[in-house]
């Protein structure tokens, strides 16, 4: 199955936190990219994730070349062209920062946005930047569009402060742009809520296409009501409608497991499938991404993506 990012890392401060380490990634076949990434460093407002640090919110990068990313030829050689980076906080220190990296062709179809209030209005949500792959009349349609709190994907995340996630998107009231998503081919939207910096609310969209899907499945998890447990909140599978039923019966102690470490750390995690033993139904999947949603110094969700 082809996906629509091609790379995933996670960069997390080295031991005197001045400057960004190589802490996992999924490169797939790119393994001339992948080892010249581990060797790289990212000080304070250097490189994509360096900039995402220092700017404290999500960043897109549509072009490599004369721009401040430090891996331009090797990107190039590896068909990238484009980076999401997304810091983790808590309060204003910095967790990790997850970069995904994607490539310019015809056949990868999807969006990933980066949606904040206006400088105009404290209400509305615009989109601030986004990659959109081939959709180029979805693009346009959406930089031109204004939400406000509980309207559309992003509207919904930043009122609630949770993560929301839409299955078959194309024929959701609440999707604004449903009936242009369906056109589009897009089947699945997720909306994520990140730090809010100085007034400013930041809120990630990943618009998924069957043809090139974000991931092979996505959950929401949350912390029970005692704060003791991890509980699958909500499900989404591109092959399987029986994901939420297989998650609804587990859950996951503080600690246990790669979901239960990035509660207890507060850093995003990769892992591979040796650590998503839950069900032999999953066996196909090879590696999963998890993000931690941090507001006020705790925990409110986990966001996990799987390959």
């Amino acid at each position: 199955m082809k996906t629509f990012i091609k790379v995933t890392e996670i960069w997390i401060p080295d031991k005197n936190r001045t400057q960004l380490e190589f802490s996992a990634g999924l490169y797939g076949a790119l393994t001339d990219f992948k080892s010249a990434s581990k060797q790289q460093h990212f000080a304070y407002n250097e490189g994509l994730p360096g900039k995402a640090w220092a700017a404290g919110h999500p960043i897109i990068l549509t072009t490599f070349e004369q721009s401040y990313f430090k891996r331009t030829a090797e990107a190039k050689a590896a068909g990238l062209t484009c980076g999401i980076a997304i810091p983790i906080f808590s309060g204003e220190f910095l967790m990790a920062v997850v970069v995904f990296l994607c490539g310019d062709d015809e056949e990868h179809a999807g969006a990933i946005e980066v949606w904040c209030n206006t400088a105009t209005s404290d209400n509305e949500l615009k989109v601030m930047d986004g990659y959109y792959g081939s959709l180029q009349h979805f693009e346009m349609l959406s930089r031109q569009i204004r939400l406000s709190k509980g309207n559309g994907l992003a509207g919904l995340a930043w009122e609630t402060g949770m993560p929301v996630l839409i299955e078959d998107i194309g024929k959701a009231d609440q999707f604004i742009r449903a009936s242009d998503a369906q056109q589009a081919g897009i089947s699945m939207g997720i909306g994520i809520p990140l730090a809010d910096t100085l007034g400013q609310t930041y809120i990630m969209t990943f618009l998924s296409a069957k043809t090139t899907p974000i991931a092979k499945r996505i959950q929401l998890w949350i912390p029970d009501q005692q704060g003791k447990q991890l509980i699958c909140q909500e499900g989404y599978s591109r092959n399987s409608n029986d994901l939420a039923e297989i998650f609804e019966t587990i859950s996951v102690n503080k600690g246990e497991g790669a979901l239960g470490r990035v509660w207890l750390t507060g850093i995003p995690i990769i892992t591979g499938n040796h650590a998503l033993a839950y069900n032999p139904e999953l066996d196909s999947l090879s590696s999963m991404l998890a993000i931690p949603i941090i507001a006020t110094g705790r925990l409110k969700a986990i966001v996990s993506f799987l390959f």
